[in-house]
């Protein structure tokens, strides 16, 4: 049985949602059936690209296509409509970070997955990354100790909340569209839960240009067993900056630390016009199939295609059960949309946000 899957959104990262579904079609492993997208020039390149029927109202494609998955790659603030009308429909699900902007709709998405027996994902691909993986290991094969403290950075140029989601990026912060990346991976590596948060946000640069949000937020986070970590996180770095994304983590434990400089991997330019580039090819790189066609990889695109390896391992009999723990789930959206959420509310009321016994603490 071949899968059929649609998706819901296909912008900057839809694209990467469209083009790994394809990849798995050309296998002959999934059937990439349809797109939804508000925006209709976008779909009708979108459809001629990839050979997909369009559909500008989500509802429409659920109704009129007989879908086993949707993939939803639309704005932070919408993830929770589709979702929800996805998974009651019987679609399995795959939601772009973060799962929802709050606490009470990632809840409702992830009881509609438990209660039609679906599986709900979410692409947080930064574990997918092969080095944040190796610094996972060393730290659970105990190789780091207990974790005391780290640092956590990731930030983009200008041009992303600017020219890339002016449409939507007042809806949406550094917090939220980069932060939630390095929540749910820090959680991940180190095995453990956020207690309490504190934060500290500006507004200035995107404001005088008529975008309602912030500029950078810089969180503490503490986790119930002791390590205390610091986000920064930001994307109003100038356009001549070496690289869209600036990001890296460093961890320290009692038997030494450990740094991955997910940004500038060692690759660089410095061409007429251009000035210096770093590139993350770790991320996405576009190469040719055999047959001439395009082919993605990078743990971007594997992220997206071990949801599809997952519908196929249950269209083959397996079972939710059988893949409990080896994918972001649901209670992982919610444990990272919950930091989040936290981030915001201190940044917002000037003082710290305790997780752990549901209680704020003034500073």
């Amino acid at each position: 049985m071949t899968v059929r899957i649609g998706v819901v959104g296909g912008g900057t990262f839809g694209f990467n949602h469209l083009a790994a579904f394809n990849q798995r079609a050309a296998e002959g492993r999934a059937e990439l059936v349809a797109l939804a997208d508000l925006n209709e020039k976008l779909l009708a390149e979108r459809e001629a690209y990839f050979g997909v029927k369009g559909y500008t109202d989500y509802r429409d494609m659920l109704d009129e296509e007989e879908l086993d998955a949707v993939s939803i790659a639309t704005p932070d603030h919408l993830h929770r409509e589709v979702a929800l009308a996805a998974l009651v429909a019987g679609k399995h699900v795959l939601v772009e970070k973060p799962l929802d902007v709050t606490e009470e709709g990632c809840r409702e998405i992830e009881a509609a997955a438990h209660k039609h027996g679906r599986l709900l994902q979410v692409d947080f691909h930064k574990r997918y990354d092969a080095d944040h993986r190796h610094l996972a290991e060393r730290i659970h094969s105990g190789d780091l100790g207990e974790i005391l403290y780290g640092y956590v950075h990731m930030e983009d140029r200008i041009e992303v909340p600017s020219r890339w989601f002016p449409g939507w990026a007042a809806e949406s912060s550094p917090a939220w569209f980069l932060g939630i990346h390095f929540y749910d991976l820090v959680r991940w590596m180190i095995r453990d839960e956020a207690i309490r948060v504190s934060a500290t946000g500006w507004k200035q640069k995107l404001t005088s240009m008529g975008i309602e949000t912030y500029d950078a937020i810089q969180s503490k986070v503490e986790f119930s067993r002791g390590a205390s970590i610091t986000f920064d996180t930001a994307w109003i770095l100038p356009d001549g900056f070496e690289a869209v994304v600036n990001q890296g983590v460093r961890l320290v434990g009692t038997e030494g630390c450990y740094s991955v400089d997910s940004q500038d991997r060692g690759t660089e330019s410095c061409l007429t016009g251009e000035g210096m580039r770093t590139y993350n090819n770790h991320f996405i790189m576009k190469t040719k199939s055999k047959s001439g066609g395009d082919r993605y990889t990078g743990y971007g695109i594997e992220s997206i295609l071990d949801f599809a390896d997952n519908l196929e391992f249950l269209a083959k009999g397996g079972s939710l059960d059988e893949l409990e723990g080896r994918y972001p789930c649901g209670e992982d959206g919610l444990a990272a949309t919950r930091i989040a959420v936290a981030v915001h509310r201190s940044a917002a009321e000037n003082r710290a946000i305790d997780l752990h016994q549901e209680r704020e603490i003034r500073r």
